[in-house]
């Protein structure tokens, strides 16, 4: 069995600052095995923004998979912007764009979607997926696979399409197909779990997709949240965790269960 902590969205300029430590505390008796941050670190890439975001994560369990977001781009700065998109990024968080972490039972990769032209949306690229496939798809059947990106590769049914990542249907087909298990994404501060087979065609295949909520102040009509995935050979547990202000303390909201069969993923127990 792996743990896997899922964080998205913290906005470092508008975080919820009322939660993080309570959300530290939580996290750190998890032990989880890997926290993987999907991207919008900053709300503007302000330099106290990052230095907040490294104390934050200094805090957190390692290993840690961590993905830039469209936020963690310079916004009004038009040289910076496309200049030196990622250079506060680098600075503070990581150098590393395409971060990788295996063991015998769970494999995880980063991706970066965010793209100095496009201002909200994201994208990927063959040479990108070309090199997820070459980390991931090379491992045995006994190893789930994991893909971290900001924006995401697959959405709720009433999700228009534009949300998307540009290209994730190229991405999906070949990713899925090669054996890929787990998309976790962000960007639309929503929690959400869901299976591909039902927007791509993919050769029997099917993976799990994952939207991890956010941990700002700008939600969208839910509470601030994050993700607990239980990893166990055929079978993922997806736990969403919700912010009581009340309380002062996380308490889960929700869990979902996944099982694989011949066909992929698919929602609910081994039958």
């Amino acid at each position: 069995m792996r743990t896997l902590v899922h964080l998205s969205d913290l906005h470092f300029g508008r975080v919820n600052e009322a939660l993080l430590a309570p959300l530290v505390e939580h996290i750190r008796g998890l032990r989880p095995h890997v926290v993987a941050v999907s991207g919008d670190l900053t709300q503007r890439v302000r330099k106290h923004e990052f230095q907040q975001a490294r104390e934050f994560l200094d805090a957190l369990p390692q290993p840690q998979i961590i993905v830039p977001g469209n936020h963690d781009v310079p916004l009004h700065n038009v040289y910076a912007r496309f200049r030196r998109s990622f250079h506060s990024f680098r600075s503070y968080i990581t150098e590393d764009l395409e971060p990788f972490y295996s063991d015998p039972q769970m494999a995880i990769m980063g991706a970066n979607t965010a793209r100095s032209l496009a201002w909200k949306g994201g994208r990927v690229n063959a040479r990108q997926v070309t090199r997820i496939a070459e980390r991931l798809c090379t491992l045995g059947p006994e190893v789930t696979k994991i893909l971290v990106t900001h924006h995401p590769f697959d959405l709720p049914q009433n999700y228009h399409a534009r949300m998307l990542a540009s290209r994730a249907g190229m991405a999906v087909a070949r990713l899925v197909t090669c054996g890929v298990d787990l998309l976790l994404a962000g960007h639309i501060h929503l929690s959400h779990t869901g299976h591909t087979a039902l927007r791509y065609r993919t050769a029997g295949r099917a993976a799990i997709f994952v939207q991890a909520g956010t941990l700002s102040m700008r939600h969208r009509g839910e509470p601030n949240s994050f993700n607990v995935i239980r990893i166990k050979r055929h079978r993922i547990e997806v736990r969403r965790l919700s912010w009581q202000p009340e309380t002062s303390a996380f308490a889960v909201m929700s869990t979902e269960e996944f099982h694989q069969t011949s066909d992929g993923w698919g929602r609910g127990p081994a039958t």
